[in-house]
């Protein structure tokens, strides 16, 4: 039985920066995790690192590259990198005051777990208990889908042979970015999306953009299909749907993830879980047991590392600081999905500005018509558009959707502007590097028109 200051379940990016830090302050640490491959959490191991690395090697594809070496040399090369950055985290995790315990723990009492390693049963206690465990892909419960034809996000990244066909089933951000990254290695997608309107939480000329961006690929979009079964031969599969049998190689299950709870034993402590399986917090990320915390994907919050980030500075300032920092603190969180050219996306979008009641102004501009932004046409990829939208009254910056090639920084700078309370003259009038993305700000935010 060890007993520490800081028990933490979970390798994800808040529980391994808490568990730094704590030991910094020199505090006693035990963290927990069931996955030798998982050192680092899910990020670096099998979410944001890795998918993103195989997409710039797909991008990087040319006709005369054979398709299934090549894929297999960007394999390679983003197993070395994850192995140096699984490594990397294991060891800057090797210091005095922190024992790191491989195996599966559940919860005996409020702040008490027993875990099962390999070498037996240890029964950790802490003054302050952090849950980290993450979330892990949604499984399809119709006949066939246990095929070994069925991937998810994580295991289809080791596929060998990359498949000539691919469908996927799911036209969320997870399926579009798998859809994109495929088909520039080579493979024929199909995505098979259950929703009637492709995209739909996002406005509708970005969603049309996004969608004739992935026709132009080679991408075949099929709205409104739901899967009933799966039938594999031995050569390929067949999904049984409710417009037709589609046939693959393999096929990608893209519906969304669920926490990883179930072998927790959350009701020995307590611990609330609401109708999905998520941890339930407060603003503070407390749990409904006192000194019990739940970050990350865990708690069904934003599913974003940097969300997670977030969470280890809210519980760092609830247990050691000041205890003002609040999730509900958060403005103007920025997102991207990574296809190609990414999509990114902050603050208000057309449909939430037209309900805000303000006076609002807009500017749009698609990417091949921005004179002042050549880098496009220098990387040969000029897809997209750009929406933001201006308070008239105020001249503050509302948000922004940048479908465009470097979103994933512009984005940024567009959220910084929305929590420093911007005007729109400082991106308009900004003086910035050329030939770079930023310089688009001149040029778009110049086309400012009041919202009809």
């Amino acid at each position: 039985m060890m007993d520490v200051d800081l028990l933490v379940i979970g390798w994800g990016k808040a529980g391994k920066t808490l568990a730094g830090r704590f030991a910094a302050a020199g505090k006693t640490v035990a963290l927990v995790e069931r996955s030798p491959e998982m050192y680092g959490g899910t990020c670096i191991n099998i979410g944001c690192v890795p998918t993103k690395d195989l997409v710039v090697s797909a991008e990087e594809r040319r006709d005369s590259d054979d398709p299934q070496e090549f894929f297999r040399t960007a394999v390679a090369g983003r197993d070395a990198l994850i192995g140096t950055l699984n490594a990397a985290n294991h060891q800057m995790l090797e210091k005095p005051g922190v024992t790191l315990v491989d195996g599966t723990a559940r919860f005996t009492g409020p702040r008490t777990v027993v875990v099962d390693t390999a070498e037996g049963q240890v029964e950790l206690t802490g003054e302050t208990v952090v849950i980290g465990t993450g979330a892990t892909s949604r499984r399809v419960d119709l006949p066939g889908f246990d095929s070994p034809r069925v991937f998810d996000s994580t295991t289809i990244q080791h596929i060998d042979p990359m498949p000539e066909r691919l469908v996927i089933v799911g036209g969320g951000f997870i399926g579009l970015e798998f859809a994109s990254m495929f088909t520039h290695f080579g493979s024929k997608v199909t995505i098979l999306d259950r929703g009637e309107e492709f995209l739909p939480r996002v406005d509708r000329d970005v969603a049309e953009a996004v969608r004739q961006t992935l026709l132009d690929m080679g991408v075949t979009i099929e709205q409104g299909v739901l899967p009933t079964s799966l039938d594999d031969d031995g050569t390929h599969a067949v999904v049984h749907t409710t417009k037709g049998d589609f046939a693959a190689e393999a096929v990608l299950v893209a519906a969304g993830r669920v926490p990883v709870t179930g072998e927790l034993g959350l009701e020995a402590a307590g611990i609330e879980v609401d109708e999905r399986g998520f941890v339930v917090v407060d603003d503070q990320l407390q749990t409904s047991v006192p000194g019990v915390y739940a970050v990350g994907d865990v708690n069904g919050g934003p599913q974003f590392t940097y969300i997670s980030l977030d969470d280890n500075r809210i519980v760092w300032d609830a247990v050691m600081g000041q205890g003002t920092r609040r999730r509900s603190d958060r403005v103007a969180v920025p997102n991207t999905t990574f296809i190609t050219p990414p999509l990114s996306m902050v603050g208000m979008d057309e449909t939430q500005a037209r309900k805000s009641g303000r006076n609002v102004l807009m500017a749009k501009k698609e990417v091949a018509k921005i004179a002042a932004m050549p880098r496009p046409k220098i990387v040969g990829e000029t897809h997209g558009l750009f929406k933001l939208f201006v308070d008239a009254d105020s001249q503050e910056i509302l948000g922004a959707t940048i479908f465009s090639i470097d979103s994933q920084e512009l984005v940024n700078m567009v959220a910084l502007a929305i929590r420093l309370g911007a005007k729109v003259s400082d991106l308009r009038d900004g003086i910035w590097t050329h030939p770079s993305s930023t310089e688009a700000f001149n040029e778009v935010l110049g086309t400012l028109e009041p919202l009809a």
